[in-house]
């Protein structure tokens, strides 16, 4: 059979990211036919699927996920749906590629990997963390190579540049109905960190809700518990001691960066230039690292799913089973932060 052969794919969920990134580059790809698509109301399905030329507006996921003409289904929603819709994509035979975060927690996590075990001939992907694609093999590399030494210390903070926003109205990411127990960018900055170094073992953790209040849709004020301020201290598997912070409320901080300090070397990750650099004992500066052109990755999800299918590459960027690892990591941080206890870290 040509490793070309044609694949079918349905669209639930045609949010921003779907619409600038997945949607194209799955056109990109030879042999792809997007062939149908559910969004929130028919009258915006109908919108993506004249932009993007698809030819059925599907009048709910459940219709589309059991389409016999669809061999494949992008997941592009809130955290919400990704369980429902991958469980029953799965069991439908379809290929699922799906959105971060994985799932609103790790009970959900656990059951969509579940699944996904019991149908090993169906490719499944969770859209991973994009913030280190360009540097992840070069930082492992030097990782390997004994660069930095024995780790030490590692430190991870993804603050906002803003001060709190108090009249915004509210977001997905605000309400925990749709987002579950995913705060901020600490999923995306955890999976990163564990393509690096591996998972965390406990942690510790406080968070802060700092705007109790915002309003709805329909002009409404809703409470809200989902923080916007979290501090976290784990202990690593691999015996480092790691400090985690993000917030939307650090008016005037610098920009996301990642530390790792080791025995005998530090490296160092400015996101907001995508500069990684490092220096090692006797040094008295750090210095950039350039990073080979062969070896920064950059973006390819679309291209990894569709060449999965075909028996090209297995998924690497994101199994489902690093999707329930960071699910777990989630979940032991809020229920340290509602315990005021260290918390072991579920491991697979």
């Amino acid at each position: 059979m040509s490793t070309a052969f044609p694949i079918r794919i349905g669209i639930v969920g045609a949010g921003a990211n779907t619409r600038s990134r997945h949607i194209p580059n799955l056109k990109a790809q030879v042999g792809v036919e997007l062939v149908s698509v559910c969004n929130r109301s028919r009258d915006s399905g109908e919108r993506v699927g004249k932009e993007f030329a698809i030819p059925r507006i599907c009048r709910d996921w459940k219709e589309l996920v059991e389409s016999a003409d669809i061999d494949a289904v992008v997941i592009g929603t809130w955290p919400y749906l990704h369980c429902p819709v991958t469980l029953a994509a799965l069991a439908a035979g379809k290929h699922v590629l799906t959105e971060a975060r994985m799932a609103m927690n790790a009970a959900e996590a656990r059951l969509m990997l579940e699944a996904s075990r019991r149908n090993p001939h169906l490719v499944t992907q969770v859209v991973p963390s994009p913030y280190t694609l360009t540097i992840d093999r070069t930082v492992q590399k030097l990782l390997a190579e004994g660069f930095a030494g024995e780790l030490q210390v590692l430190d991870v903070r993804a603050n906002s540049v803003g001060y709190r926003d108090q009249g915004s109205p509210l977001h997905w990411r605000h309400d925990r109905d749709l987002s579950g127990l995913n705060i901020l960018g600490m999923g995306i900055w955890y999976e990163a960190l564990m393509r690096w170094v591996g998972e965390a073992r406990t942690v510790r953790a406080m968070t802060r809700v700092s705007v109790k209040q915002r309003r709805n849709s329909s002009g409404l004020m809703e409470a809200i518990s989902v923080p916007d301020h979290v501090d976290i201290l784990a202990e690593m598997v691999c015996g480092a001691q790691a400090r985690f912070q993000f917030s939307a409320v650090t008016g005037l901080a610098p920009g996301p960066e990642v530390w790792l300090f080791g025995s005998d070397g530090t490296l160092h990750f400015n996101a907001s230039s995508e500069k990684l650099s490092g220096a090692r004992r006797g040094d008295s500066a750090l210095h950039e690292i350039p990073i080979p052109a062969e070896a920064a990755i950059g973006w390819r999800v679309e291209e990894e799913f569709i060449s999965a299918i075909r028996g090209l590459e297995k998924v690497k960027l994101t199994t489902f089973e690093d999707g329930l690892k960071y699910m777990q990591f989630t979940e032991a941080v809020t229920r340290s932060a509602a315990s005021g206890k260290s918390i072991e870290v579920q491991l697979l």
